[in-house]
């Protein structure tokens, strides 16, 4: 799938009176349009285009038509409840789960994503809510933009392609269409040197179905920048390394595949692109879409993989699907025209999760079709950034923001005991002045027992006689027999209490 230019078989430019100029109003305008007051008053835009009588499924799809076909798998509410549960949990603790129990969120999205936490779960796996959270206003400042009017006209042709009897893009002008639009648009100037190319279409508008706008637009970003680096560029040489790593990889899952597809001269670009670069959004049954989407986000570019060679084992893989299959013509239209049973979503799921392919091998084939490159083609044209496998492997590279640690001690200290930080008195110090107070305690008994008039001061330190106040000569009262008594009471229970402190700051 090449660069968006418009196509010759597209439909013709709209006119000038409908035609966007980069603001989601010009779209709801032309002259078979209902404004915009009477296209907010709608329940949904299915009702906006006169298919409110039509039966919409659980997908929001015309039921009837394309995408709702395909059997589904139906999960008891009971289990259903329990999962939402688990998933509540682990996306309210969700560092905590990515770090220590991230085996266990893989098996979880194997099983499937509630799709009430769906949108929610994708962001968390992907990295968009990290990217929103780093980058606050950033969408509604490219969304106010005027845009590139290069990129404009083509993105405008191509919204009514995108899911056209889903109930959000059926109509045009409607909410969805308006929304895919903005994201689209906002890509191109978030990435001027990449533009837009017609595979970002489907996956916006799958986004779109799950999440509000901006949201889905930093999706957008980790999946063209993160998870299917250098697909969506101008040249699209990434895609053709991933066609030859999938070739290469067949030869092992199915050989009789592969050699089928080698005598017939097939070149991978002529099945795979349309399944890589729309991430399957455009081939499967939508509930296989969700399930693997499901799993996408979590393990990365390998899902994909799998996807791809489950596809062709169970379409070429055997002498009896080959009878069908003599010419070119007649195996391309085997491959777009699958069989509903492989395709089904528990078939499908529990084919890609038991496939063995690791994402050492993919990495391994990677190097092996980088140095090919080289020798026949010479060096890539496109620079993109590594490809990051899986929900772990973009955390451990764009960590999310962590709140500031807070102090909590584990021991407290008297509220006049020095700070740990401070200068504490030595264990030694503290029994030397212990033991100065026991002295001079035992002197100020043999004082009080022989008549003088020693005084201890407060601070345990013993005064002249010259510092006791005289008595009057006139007053004969004897002094109170108590009154030293008291001041030997209070030096000892001051004494104690500087002891206790002394022990406590040492501790």
């Amino acid at each position: 799938m090449a660069k968006s230019s418009g196509g010759e078989d597209g439909p013709r430019a709209p006119a000038d009176d409908g035609s966007l100029s980069g603001t989601r109003e010009n779209l709801v305008q032309g002259a078979d349009a209902v404004t915009t007051d009477e296209l907010s008053s709608l329940g949904s835009d299915s009702e906006a285009n006169g298919f409110a009588e039509r039966r919409i499924d659980k997908f929001g799809f015309i039921v009837g038509s394309q995408g709702a076909e395909g059997a589904l798998e139906e999960v008891p509410l009971e289990v259903l409840r329990q999962r939402e549960s688990k998933w509540l949990d682990m996306l309210n603790n969700w560092d905590k789960w990515m770090a220590k129990k991230h085996k266990k969120i893989r098996l979880r999205c194997q099983k499937g994503i509630p799709p009430s936490l769906r949108g929610r779960a994708w962001q968390y796996l992907s990295g968009g809510k990290v990217k929103l959270q780093q980058n606050p206003g950033k969408f509604d400042e490219l969304d106010m933009s005027p845009g590139d009017p290069k990129w404009l006209d083509v993105i405008e042709r191509d919204l009514h392609r995108q899911f056209p009897f889903h109930e959000m893009f059926v109509s045009r002008g409607g909410h969805g269409q308006q929304d895919l639009f903005r994201v689209l648009k906002a890509y191109t100037l978030y990435r001027p040197e990449e533009g837009y190319c017609q595979a970002q279409a489907p996956i916006a508008a799958v986004l779109l179905m799950h999440m509000p706008a901006e949201q889905a637009f930093w999706c957008l970003v980790q999946i063209c920048e993160k998870y299917l680096p250098g697909y969506y560029s101008e040249k699209l040489e990434a895609i053709q390394l991933d066609g030859e790593i999938l070739f290469s990889l067949l030869q092992k899952v199915s050989p009789v595949a592969h050699k089928h597809l080698s005598r017939q001269k097939i070149d991978p670009l002529l099945y795979m692109t349309e399944w890589f670069m729309c991430a399957f959004a455009r081939t499967l049954p939508w509930s296989s879409v969700l399930r693997v989407w499901d799993m996408f986000f979590c393990e990365g570019v390998k899902i994909i993989f799998r996807v791809g060679l489950v596809l062709l084992k169970h379409a070429l893989g055997s002498p009896e699907k080959l009878k069908a299959c003599q010419g070119q013509y007649e195996t391309i239209e085997q491959l777009r025209s699958l069989s509903p049973k492989i395709m089904q979503e528990a078939f499908l799921v529990q084919e890609v999760v038991e496939l063995p392919v690791t994402e050492r091998q993919i990495e391994r084939e990677h190097l092996i079709q980088m140095r090919r490159w080289k020798e026949t083609r010479g060096e890539l044209q496109c620079c993109s950034s590594p490809r990051l496998h899986g929900a772990k492997a973009i955390l451990d590279a764009e960590p999310g923001p962590r709140p500031a640690l807070q102090p909590s001690p584990s021991i407290r200290l008297p509220p006049d005991a020095p700070l740990p930080g401070s200068k504490a008195t030595p264990l030694k110090q503290v029994q030397k002045e212990q033991r100065k107070h026991a002295k001079a305690s035992g002197q100020l008994n043999k004082s009080s027992a022989s008549g003088h008039a020693t005084v201890v001061a407060a601070g345990g330190d013993a005064c002249s006689p010259l510092d006791v106040p005289q008595r009057d000569p006139v007053s004969q009262d004897p002094a109170p027999q108590d009154s030293v008594p008291q001041d030997l009471a209070h030096h000892h229970s001051r004494e104690s209490l500087i002891s206790q402190e002394s022990e406590d700051t040492y501790l």
